[in-house]
């Protein structure tokens, strides 16, 4: 499995109502030096509605502003329908809605 493929089912792995990082994302598949490249990975997304990349943010809960599928509002809007609780506009609060891989 190439390495976008195995970023794409990691991503998988992230329940309705959590988020996890992209450096998070990089280091369950073995690369953890990779965060920029899984980010790369999940804006060339093939599998928009199969693969839930609107649950990678920041390390510090941010949503991206790159978010390839309609920007932050769209993100933050997919977020909040899933119950992902947010400290302010646009900071998800880690500590309620991280998962851990």
């Amino acid at each position: 499995m190439n390495f976008f493929e195995s970023v794409y089912e990691a991503v998988k792995l992230i329940p309705e109502g959590k988020v996890a990082s992209y450096g998070q994302i990089a280091l369950a598949v073995g690369s953890p030096r990779a965060s920029r490249q899984v980010g790369w990975a999940l804006h060339n997304n093939p599998y928009q509605g199969i693969v839930p990349c609107h649950r990678v943010v920041f390390r510090d809960g941010k949503l991206t502003s790159g978010f390839a599928f309609g920007g932050m509002e769209v993100q933050k809007s997919l977020l909040e329908s899933e119950g992902v609780v947010f400290k302010d506009e646009f900071t998800v609060d880690i500590d309620k809605c991280g998962f851990i891989f």
